[in-house]
């Protein structure tokens, strides 16, 4: 006999088609906050201005990844793409990431000069067949210096005067601090674009709650204007950590029976510790 799970009975109960809120960036259920829209804006800026290094931060679960995603299926087929997603080792390592993002082959016997110059034919190779080549970095805090500096010289590949490869960084804010220092002044002159994606206030938190009950097929409101607004008090405007409580809130209302999650039901949620460990991260975030 198949077991249905409490998740997938909240969402009948609500009348939902889907869950609408997960922990999985999901671009089917962006939401276009001012600052989500700057922040893509500054994304699309940067590679239709063929800018050497494109620069997006902000904190965890701020959404970044999810832009990411929404930016990778609308890219056309005049663009290779390598997407790397916490690269670390030292600059061998780093092109072995980024030829393996590209799908290229990256042999472990290979010296670093066999690797760069597999990497750079491959930049020209695409070159001649018309198309651009940019390499994405997730999770970029993470590079040391020397990967940055690294990143950097790759950008130096030039067809006449065509750059053959851009940079998306995406990372956490001391991504900024980093590029600021002194020791990668030659890489922070080639940011060309950059921005910072804040979290969301009160009313867009209300707003975006709105927003993915009715992407998960709602036909009313479900959380009410207080419970949304303790939400966004308790989250500090993080979409992760509004969509664990949102989610946690929405399961709690269903064992209740009661079809409207109001400001007690997710006060008991926080009472109850449920979303103590994502409470404690946010404080020492901040």
């Amino acid at each position: 006999m198949n077991m249905v799970s409490t998740l997938d009975i909240y969402t009948e109960f609500f009348g939902l088609t889907e869950r609408p809120f997960t922990l999985v960036p999901d671009p089917d259920f962006l939401f276009w906050s001012a600052g989500h829209k700057r922040a893509y804006a500054m994304l699309e800026y940067g590679l239709f201005t063929k800018a050497p290094i494109t620069l997006i931060t902000g904190e965890v679960g701020a959404g970044k990844t999810t832009l990411l995603h929404h930016l990778l299926n609308k890219l056309g087929d005049d663009v290779s793409v390598g997407l790397v997603s916490n690269a670390h080792g030292d600059r061998g390592e780093l092109l072995r990431w980024v030829l393996m993002a590209l799908g290229q082959e990256a042999a472990r016997d290979a010296s670093y000069v066999d690797l760069f110059k597999e990497f750079q034919d491959f930049l020209i190779a695409e070159y001649a067949r018309g198309k651009r080549v940019i390499l994405i970095f997730d999770e970029a805090q993470n590079l040391s210096r020397e990967s940055l500096e690294e990143l950097r010289m790759f950008t130096n590949i030039n067809a006449n005067k065509d750059e053959l490869l851009q940079l998306i960084l995406v990372g956490q804010p001391e991504l900024r601090d980093i590029i600021r220092s002194p020791a990668l002044t030659q890489f922070a002159q080639r940011v060309a674009a950059s921005f910072h994606l804040t979290a969301m206030d009160a009313p867009t938190v209300r707003a975006y709650i709105s927003h993915r009950l009715k992407k998960a097929g709602a036909k009313r409101e479900i959380f009410t204007v207080n419970a949304a607004t303790l939400v966004h008090s308790v989250t500090g405007g993080i979409p992760r950590l509004v969509n664990q409580l949102c989610d946690f809130a929405m399961v709690y209302a269903y064992t209740d029976n009661v079809q409207t999650v109001s400001k007690p039901i997710v006060q008991r949620v926080l009472d109850d510790g449920v979303f103590f460990p994502a409470t404690l991260l946010l404080v020492e975030e901040i």
